[in-house]
């Protein structure tokens, strides 16, 4: 865990004092990231270097897993906490695996050790260790040199890391692939992270908390689901953005909103049975046609089993796509958007149908909070039931 506690830094400069850092007071639970947002100059660059001292604290403190590092040496204290710049800072003249064992030699590791460990990394962030660990940078693109720097950070196994812009002077395509596979390890190695971003989705993809700076104050500290659909005032409000309601797509899975009641057709229904069923569900123009596997193989259009008679095998469409209850409702969104579609089968791993996903019940899903929040503004003493 870290904490940070009345956190300050202020700045001595020809003009005056200048206050960085103003009594920052947060806690990042262990195994958990935490996002720093805001706009340039607002502190939370200088709040992460405060914490392993590469700026020193005016006043205040930090604890790590509950150990106050007041008086902790400082070369020490940096040796177990990992960092990674948007700079990457590694060493030219060091081959990639020098770079990534740096740490582990200083702390006197054995040299099996810490090769193997090289080789670990470099599996982990799906670099082939045989065919990268012997070159040098410069002969890395520049996402693999990021790669590399987050490797690095891993590579003593610290408790904590902190990460100044990691992503950022990448490209779209591989700052994505690059998170996603950060997210993956970070399932499995749950380090404690604090995080400084600009960039609003990445927080919201990254955090499991986000806090938002403003001229050196903390203003809000929460989830991103929460910073989204309640954010603490109008500058909060603004910074994230007047999209916040589409924001929270990336937050929401299938699971959350899938309903399990959907109706089928089998190929040897006839279109009367697909209409009276079509019926039944009034709000849909189509119903679903499975196998004997309840696979979805097709689709019964409203038109169709109206206007023609026969079996539902020879008179079905191609089903427009199809969910899985892990998927966040982004996706779900640009499926429907792109295929005009109202609504769409969720299947699970075996791919059997079990369930649907509806425009309506995500709109619903999403505007909750913000109606609960209305609300409780107009009537602070009532609770609001969805």
């Amino acid at each position: 865990m870290i904490e940070l506690d009345n956190l300050t830094k202020v700045f001595d400069t020809p003009k005056g004092a200048v206050v960085a850092a103003d009594h920052i007071s947060m806690k990042v639970p262990s195994g958990e990231i935490c996002i720093l947002l805001g706009p340039s100059g607002c502190g939370k660059t200088t709040t992460l270097k405060m914490i392993n001292r590469i700026v020193q604290p005016t006043s205040g403190k930090v604890f790590i897993n509950g150990e106050d590092t007041t008086g902790m040496n400082t070369q020490d204290l940096r040796r177990n906490i990992g960092y990674v710049i948007q700079q990457i800072g590694l060493f030219p003249n060091m081959t990639i695996e020098e770079n990534i064992t740096v740490v582990p030699q200083l702390l006197g590791w054995h040299k099996a050790r810490y090769r193997e460990r090289a080789r670990e990394l470099m599996a982990m962030i799906s670099m082939e260790p045989d065919a990268f660990l012997k070159r040098f940078p410069s002969e890395l693109s520049g996402g693999q040199q990021q790669r590399i720097g987050v490797a690095r950070a891993l590579a003593a196994d610290p408790p904590v890391m902190l990460m100044d812009e990691p992503f950022g002077a990448i490209d779209p395509i591989n700052r994505a692939v690059i998170q996603d596979e950060f997210l993956k390890m970070q399932q499995e190695l749950k380090k404690t992270i604090m995080f400084v971003s600009h960039d609003i989705d990445e927080a919201i993809k990254m955090g499991d908390r986000v806090a938002i700076f403003r001229e050196g104050k903390l203003v809000q500290h929460a989830s991103p689901d929460d910073l989204l659909a309640a954010p603490k005032n109008a500058f909060v409000e603004s910074f994230l953005g007047e999209d916040r309601a589409l924001k929270r797509l990336n937050l929401v899975k299938v699971h959350e909103v899938v309903s399990d009641e959907i109706a089928t057709v089998s190929p040897g229904d006839t279109l009367e049975t697909a209409l009276a069923r079509i019926d039944d569900y009034g709000y849909q123009n189509a119903i679903l046609m499975v196998n004997d596997q309840r696979q979805p193989v097709g689709l019964i259009t409203r038109a169709k089993a109206r206007t023609t008679k026969g079996y539902c095998r020879d008179h079905y469409e191609n089903v427009p796509g199809t969910v899985t209850l892990d998927d966040d409702l982004r996706k779900v969104a640009s499926l429907m958007f792109s295929q005009d579609a109202t609504w769409l089968p969720c299947v699970d791993d075996d791919g059997r149908v079990c369930g649907q996903i509806t425009q309506r019940a995500m709109t619903h899903h999403l505007g909750s909070r913000f109606r609960a929040r209305e609300a409780a503004t107009r009537n602070p003493d009532s609770a609001v039931k969805e």
